[in-house]
């Protein structure tokens, strides 16, 4: 019997076969466009950002998004799925570490440290390893965009149970990880006229 070398089953979810089918159904370059009106919006609200880390980058639709509205800055992502770092290693502007966050373990600090639908497909006991990730990784700011919800909640994703989950993330962030303050935060439509993105809400945390 072959032993997984990951932790959960989430990651093994996204690291297979389920990960390399979310490619292939979100690998449209319009999204790019979408994205830079998102990370204007964020980015206007922030102060020196030089350096900016994506944990969970997938093929870089948000990173090219970055790239196209910052090209000086110094970028760096976190992958766990092969087939989606190959397509990353294509540009040569992106620092890659092909593992999963939950094994990330940084060697420096970023500006600017982000997720965007991530956190919503961990399994939820390993969340406060991940905001301590956050805080190690972060020198100023973080942001999480992800599904809201007041409470957790799991949802059903794509037939398959113990996929998707809804939460406070900024909340738990700024309970578990003192030291960081919200700067802002907004929401994202479905069906805004030029920029749709899926119903999302994103949060702004500076470090005190």
């Amino acid at each position: 019997m072959e032993i997984s070398k990951f932790e959960t089953k989430q990651e093994e979810f996204w690291a297979g076969i389920s990960g390399d089918e979310y490619i292939e159904r979100n690998c449209d370059s319009t999204t790019i466009a979408a994205n830079m009106a998102l990370f204007s919006e964020v980015l206007r609200r922030t102060k020196e950002v030089n350096s900016v880390l994506e944990l969970g980058s997938n093929i870089g639709l948000n990173l090219h998004a970055i790239h196209n509205l910052l090209p000086h800055i110094d970028i760096s992502a976190v992958e766990i799925n092969e087939k989606a770092v190959a397509r990353l290693r294509k540009e040569d502007w992106i620092d890659i570490h092909h593992e999963s966050i939950l094994t990330f373990s940084p060697e420096r600090k970023w500006d600017f440290v982000f997720t965007k639908g991530v956190l919503i497909h961990l399994n939820p006991d390993t969340l406060p390893r991940v905001y301590d990730l956050f805080h190690a990784a972060s020198s100023r700011y973080i942001m999480v965009s992800e599904y809201y919800s007041p409470q957790p909640v799991e949802i059903t994703y794509r037939g398959h149970k113990d996929r998707l989950f809804k939460r406070d993330f900024a909340g738990e962030i700024l309970d578990h990880a003192p030291g960081f303050e919200l700067v802002d935060y907004g929401f994202t439509y479905h069906r805004d006229r030029h920029f749709p993105q899926d119903d999302i809400n994103w949060f702004l945390l500076e470090k005190i």
